[in-house]
């Protein structure tokens, strides 16, 4: 049940950052999505979207193998 839960967890971040990297390769394309009014909108929401989305699934994998103790010693809690 619990790796069900962290699935998800991870999953909505991972989604958020796939969404980031479409809104800035439309607005590189010049195509403006629904929500958004003007494309450099569009691409600063993109931008934060997956830079969000990013940190979020990094830090989850990085706590996770420091909880393991399979990082570097320069990483491990002292």
């Amino acid at each position: 049940m619990s790796r069900y839960a962290a699935l998800v967890i991870v999953l909505i971040p991972g989604i958020m950052a796939v969404m980031g990297i479409k809104w800035m390769r439309d607005t590189l394309f010049g195509v403006l999505q629904f929500p958004f009014p003007f494309l450099w909108l569009q691409f600063i929401a993109g931008f934060v979207s997956f830079s969000a989305g990013l940190a979020f699934v990094g830090g989850f994998i990085f706590y996770r193998d420091r909880k393991r103790n399979k990082v570097q010693l320069k990483y491990k809690k002292k």
